[in-house]
C-alpha cells in the first residue's frame, strides 16, 4: 500500500481519481471529456454551478459573499489582494500582515510592491515556532487590511481560530487547511488558497470574498484579476481552469459523502493526535511548534541524528511511505496528512517511525 504524504500538489481520493477516471473519455453522456468542453456550454455550467453551490453549503458561505474560481494559486493571490484592497476607498492605504512563516513572509513582501505593508507582528525570532500574541499585535488604524496565513505548510503552525482583530478586515491564505476544519465564514473578509491540498489538482485557485469588499481594484490590476470583474462574469471572464473545476467539484461531493467539514475535523484531529502523541512520547523524534498551535495538515519532524535522514526517508520509501523530506528551507521531515490521507495512513508512518527507532535509538 501506498501512502502519500505530499504537501501539496498532494493526495486526492481514490474515489474521486475512480470517477475521473471512468468519466474521462465521455463525461455524463455528453460524448466529450470535460477536458475538451466550451466553458460556456450548458454542460460545463452544470459543473461550475454545482461545485459552487457544494462548496457554499460545505463551509455554511453567507448569501453576501461571492466565491470565485481563478487561477495562479496562493502566490499570485499575494498580489492580487492587494491589488483588489490596498487602494480601498475610506481607509489608509496600508495592509497590516502578521508574519508566522514562509508563506505568510512571501505575502508581506509581495504586498510592498503594490503600497505600504505594515508588519503587525512576527514570529521570526523564534523561528516561526509560534503565533504572536494578538494582544501585542501593532495594528494600523483603518488599514486596508491585515494578512494572516491561517496554515503555514512549511513550518507547521496554525490559527485554532480566528484572531480577535477588532473591526479589521482580516484577509486569510487557507491554501493549506481550508475544508479541513470548521469555520465562521463571517469573521473574514477574504479567504483564498490554492486548491492542491484538500480541493483538487494545481492551477485553480478559490476565493471567497465579501461583496463589499469588490470593486476597489487599483488601476494597475490585470481586468483578469479584478474580483468585481471576474464576480459579475461568475468566474467566466476569462477561460477558467475547467479540469481542476470539475475535479473540485468531485472532491466538494465526496466531502458531502463523508459527512461534510465537521465529520473530516474529527477524523484530521484523530489523525494530528496519533501522530504528534508519538512524536511526543520519544526523544528520537522532535516537532518543535508549540502545542497550541500545531498544524494538523502539516507535521515537521526532525530526527535527533539527523545523519540519519536519507537512510530514514529509504526506508520510508521502502514501506510505502512517500514524500516525507521537509522542505529545503527548514530541512528535517515533514507530514502531510490532508483530507484524504487515511487513518491507516498515518497508523502506517507511527509503525514506521517506531521500527526506524527500534533499530537506531
Amino acid at each position: 500500500m501506498i501512502y502519500n504524504f505530499s504537501a501539496g500538489p498532494a493526495v486526492l481520493p481514490k474515489e474521486v481519481l475512480q470517477q475521473a477516471a471512468d468519466e474521462m473519455l465521455d463525461w455524463h453522456g455528453s460524448g466529450m471529456s470535460v477536458m475538451e468542453m466550451s466553458h460556456r456550454g450548458k454542460e460545463f455550467s452544470s459543473i461550475i454551478h454545482a461545485a459552487r453551490d457544494d462548496l457554499r453549503e460545505l463551509l455554511a458561505i453567507p448569501s453576501n459573499y461571492k466565491i470565485l474560481f481563478m487561477q495562479g494559486g496562493g502566490l499570485a493571490e499575494n498580489a492580487i489582494v492587494p491589488m483588489n484592497l490596498i487602494g480601498r476607498a475610506g481607509t489608509k492605504p496600508v495592509a497590516d500582515f502578521v508574519v508566522t512563516g514562509s508563506w505568510s513572509a512571501k505575502s508581506y513582501k509581495e504586498a510592498q510592491r503594490y503600497g505600504e505593508a505594515h508588519l503587525a507582528a512576527t514570529s521570526a525570532a523564534d523561528k516561526f515556532r509560534d503565533i504572536p500574541d494578538p494582544a501585542n499585535w501593532q495594528l494600523t488604524p483603518n488599514a486596508a487590511y491585515l494578512h494572516i496565513c491561517t496554515n503555514e505548510t512549511i513550518d507547521g503552525v496554525e490559527y485554532t481560530s480566528p484572531p480577535d482583530v477588532g473591526n479589521a478586515t482580516l484577509v486569510a491564505d487557507m491554501s493549506s487547511h481550508i475544508l479541513s476544519r470548521e469555520i465562521d465564514v463571517s469573521r473574514y473578509g477574504v479567504i483564498f488558497g490554492g486548491a492542491q491540498k484538500n480541493i483538487g489538482p494545481a492551477g485553480l485557485t478559490l476565493v471567497v470574498v465579501r461583496e463589499d469588499l469588490l470593486g476597489h481594484a487599483l488601476s494597475c490590476c490585470p481586468s483578469a484579476f479584478d474580483w468585481k470583474i471576474v464576480a459579475d462574469n461568475e468566474s467566466m471572464y476569462n477561460t477558467p481552469p475547467t479540469y481542476a473545476i470539475y475535479i473540485a467539484g468531485l472532491v466538494f461531493q465526496w466531502l458531502k459523502k463523508q459527512g461534510g467539514v465537521a465529520a473530516m475535523e474529527a477524523r484530521n484531529i484523530a489523525k494530528a493526535e496519533l501522530l504528534y502523541g508519538y512524536l511526543d512520547s520519544t526523544d528520537f523524534y522532535a516537532n518543535r511548534i508549540a502545542p497550541h498551535c500545531r498544524s494538523r495538515m502539516n507535521v515537521p519532524f526532525f530526527l535527533r541524528d539527523e545523519n540519519l535522514n536519507q537512510e530514514f526517508l529509504t526506508g520510508a520509501a521502502e514501506h510505502g511511505l512517500l514524500q516525507l523530506k521537509g522542505h529545503k528551507s527548514v530541512g528535517g521531515m515533514r507530514a502531510s496528512i490532508y483530507n484524504a490521507m487515511p487513518l491507516e495512513g498515518v497508523q502506517a508512518l507511527v509503525a514506521y517511525l517506531k521500527e526506524f527507532e527500534a533499530k537506531h535509538g
